[in-house]
C-alpha cells in the first residue's frame, strides 16, 4: 500500500468521514446539555477549531445559526462549501482559536474532540478560553471535551476507528509515540488507510498535543474567572452519569458556563 506523508487535516473528505460518522451521539448530547445547563434558549452556536464542520452542518439543518473558525484553510473551504450546498451562509472563517473576536455573541460554543490540546502553551490556552468567554452571552455554555493524562493507572496508548460511506472506506489508527510530562507534550502518530474502488493508500501524520493532568486542567480553569464548571461527563455522553475528576480520569467533557 502506498504511504503518503502529510497533514491529515489537508484531506478533509477523509477526515470528515472518520470523525463525522458518529455525529449523532455528540449532537444529541450537546442538545441535552443546552436544555439542562442553561436557562438561555440556545439558537446561536460557535465552534472553535471547527474543521470540516461535521457538526455545524447538522446544527444548521436543525435550525441553529452556526459559525466557527479553524487554522486549516482546506478544512474551512470544505465546511463552507457544504453549508452553501445546503442553502446556508458560509459562516466559517480561517482563524486562530487563541485570538479571535466575534461581531455578535453566541448562546453556546463547543469543542468536543480534543482539538483544544493543539494549543501548545498555557498562555495560549488561557487566551482561548477568554476569547470563547468573550464570544458568549452571560449564561452561555462552552462544552469542552479533551483527553486528560492520568497520573494513576495505565493510560490509553492507542485508538482505532473505521467508517464507510458508499464505496469509500477509511480505517484510522492513532498511537502515542512519546509522552514528555515535563515538557507537557505528547507526540502522536496517526494513519488513515483509505480504500476506494480504484485505489488503496495510506495517509500518515505526526502531531503534538499539550498534556493536562486533572490538577493541571483545574489550575488552568482557575486562571479564567469568566467561566464556572457546572458538570463533567465522560465520552459516553450520558447526562444521567456525571463523573468526578480524579487522577485516573482520561476522556472527559467539561460543561463551562459564562458568569
Amino acid at each position: 500500500m502506498e504511504t503518503i506523508q502529510g497533514h491529515l487535516y489537508d484531506y478533509p473528505k477523509y477526515y470528515d468521514l472518520i470523525f463525522g460518522s458518529d455525529w449523532k451521539a455528540e449532537f444529541d448530547f450537546l442538545e441535552d446539555v443546552f436544555e439542562k445547563h442553561t436557562s438561555r434558549i440556545v439558537r446561536r452556536l460557535f465552534e472553535p477549531a471547527c474543521g470540516t464542520g461535521r457538526l455545524l452542518i447538522k446544527f444548521a439543518q436543525s435550525g441553529y445559526e452556526v459559525a466557527g473558525n479553524d487554522l486549516n484553510a482546506k478544512a474551512i473551504d470544505y465546511c463552507n462549501r457544504r453549508l452553501e450546498r445546503a442553502g446556508y451562509q458560509p459562516s466559517a472563517l480561517v482563524g486562530d482559536m487563541t485570538d479571535f473576536r466575534v461581531h455578535r455573541k453566541f448562546d453556546a460554543a463547543f469543542n468536543t474532540i480534543n482539538s483544544f490540546r493543539h494549543i501548545d502553551s498555557e498562555q495560549g490556552a488561557v487566551n482561548h478560553l477568554n476569547c470563547v468567554a468573550e464570544a458568549l452571552y452571560k449564561g452561555g455554555l462552552y462544552v469542552l471535551g479533551l483527553h486528560l493524562t492520568p497520573t494513576q493507572g495505565p493510560p490509553i496508548q492507542s485508538e482505532s476507528w473505521s467508517a464507510q460511506k458508499g464505496a469509500l472506506c477509511v480505517n484510522s489508527h492513532m498511537w502515542s509515540i512519546e509522552l514528555d510530562l515535563k515538557k507537557r507534550n505528547e507526540h502522536l502518530g496517526m494513519t488513515f488507510d483509505i480504500y476506494t474502488p480504484r485505489k488503496q493508500f495510506r495517509l500518515e501524520d505526526r502531531m503534538d498535543y499539550r498534556t493536562y493532568t486533572d490538577r493541571q486542567f483545574t489550575a488552568l480553569l482557575k486562571k479564567v474567572p469568566a467561566f464556572e464548571v457546572l458538570e463533567v461527563y465522560d465520552f459516553s455522553y450520558d447526562l444521567s452519569a456525571p463523573v468526578e475528576i480524579d487522577p485516573t480520569s482520561e476522556d472527559v467533557v467539561y460543561i463551562l458556563r459564562k458568569k
